[in-house]
């Protein structure tokens, strides 16, 4: 191709140059013990920077033991975890990517179980193979779904305590090396569970109307961007829409998206859902290849912010569209690049790009180089 394909060209978020369009999105990878990183952990995102992508998203870490989803999500509320999350960070920088953090609290979904034993609330005999059940805590004693544990409603003490629980998360990431942070305020988990009304059911400032429902959520943005060097970019994940009757909108998300911007928000990446219980009676959901990139259209345009996109974008042209097209201006990928750790590379041989393998790791390229031209001598194609 005789010009750079969108999807590797920089991008700058204040002092953070990344140096193309593609990210790895985080993934809850469910196997940790007590918060810590472990072998698989590390193995798991090195590889992932080995494999092209600008910027490996480490997976949503929870700022408090009982904020955690389940008992194997990896955490960051005690300074003990920093060393091991150093390392992390550490080799995701020496395979050439940069390295992000997702903050959260699983909110009235935690103490579930892990993701392989079926997602849901924990069993009977889960708890006796050794998995810990807890009360979870939410906005209002309401479950997330029929057979879940009732959380208990957060008073504002709680509320207070959640903020500092935040910043000192942040505050470890920013001294453990991360490159930016990424608050976790979608997918049916605490913040989010602030902002829907299928979940807030308060009556003082932080229920009932839209302005009251965001106020936790932008109080925590706000906390953040005020202890966080003023170079380092912080992002937000929203589910931009619950894809319920009654629920969280596109058009929430977007006063949301501004008032985020107006403390300091860099970027925001946009998925939905979480809220969504299998059945659902009043659901519009309707997935397909791209199905979320015009929430992150729409936010960008209406805001004027950056957005990512994410979402059943499956291959290097669909990526190249979403951003050639101005839709967004950084693409995540998630089950695909566990599927193909080395996906952002092989998008570049897609669209005719680095061709002669230049960006691959010295040691994979110079045998993939030699191998490739041994092919084309034979007059075939790669």
């Amino acid at each position: 191709m005789s010009t750079t394909p969108r999807i590797f060209t920089p991008l700058r978020l204040r002092d953070l140059e990344l140096k193309n369009r593609i990210v790895m999105s985080p993934m809850a990878m469910y196997i940790s013990d007590e918060g810590e990183v472990n072998d698989f952990h590390r193995l798991h995102y090195h590889k992932i920077a080995m494999g092209g992508a600008s910027l490996v998203m480490v997976e949503q870490t929870a700022v408090h033991r009982e904020g955690r989803i389940t008992n194997g999500c990896l955490g960051l509320w005690h300074d003990g975890q920093m060393a091991g999350m150093k390392t992390l960070v550490d080799g995701i920088k020496q395979n050439g990517a940069r390295a992000g953090i997702q903050i959260s609290h699983g909110g009235r979904k935690s103490s579930a179980q892990r993701a392989w034993q079926g997602n849901g609330p924990l069993t009977e005999e889960n708890i006796a193979n050794g998995e810990e059940l807890w009360q979870p805590e939410g906005p209002s004693d309401f479950p997330f779904a029929e057979g879940w544990p009732t959380p208990r409603q957060m008073s504002l003490e709680d509320i207070a305590r959640l903020r500092r629980q935040f910043s000192d998360t942040a505050r470890r990431a920013i001294e453990t090396g991360f490159d930016l942070i990424e608050i976790h305020m979608a997918h049916g988990y605490l913040l989010q569970s602030f902002l829907t009304p299928l979940a807030n059911r308060r009556k003082d400032r932080y229920g009932g109307t839209l302005e009251n429902r965001m106020r936790l959520p932008l109080e925590i943005a706000e906390d953040l961007r005020a202890l966080m060097p003023e170079g380092m970019p912080l992002l937000a994940r929203l589910s931009c829409t619950d894809w319920m009757e009654g629920g969280w909108t596109i058009e929430d998300s977007v006063v949301l998206a501004r008032e985020l911007k107006a403390r300091g928000l860099d970027l925001v990446d946009c998925s939905s859902g979480g809220n969504l219980v299998r059945g659902a009676t009043n659901s519009s959901l309707a997935r397909g290849p791209g199905y979320q990139v015009p929430f992150a259209d729409q936010i960008r345009r209406e805001v004027e912010i950056p957005t990512m996109a994410v979402g059943m974008i499956h291959t290097g042209a669909q990526a190249e569209a979403v951003l050639a097209e101005g839709k967004a201006d950084l693409v995540a990928i998630g089950r695909r690049i566990l599927y193909d750790p080395f996906w952002t590379l092989h998008a570049a041989q897609e669209l005719g790009h680095d061709l002669d393998f230049a960006n691959w790791p010295k040691p994979y390229g110079w045998w993939l180089e030699k191998w490739a031209s041994s092919i084309r001598a034979e007059g075939n194609t790669v």
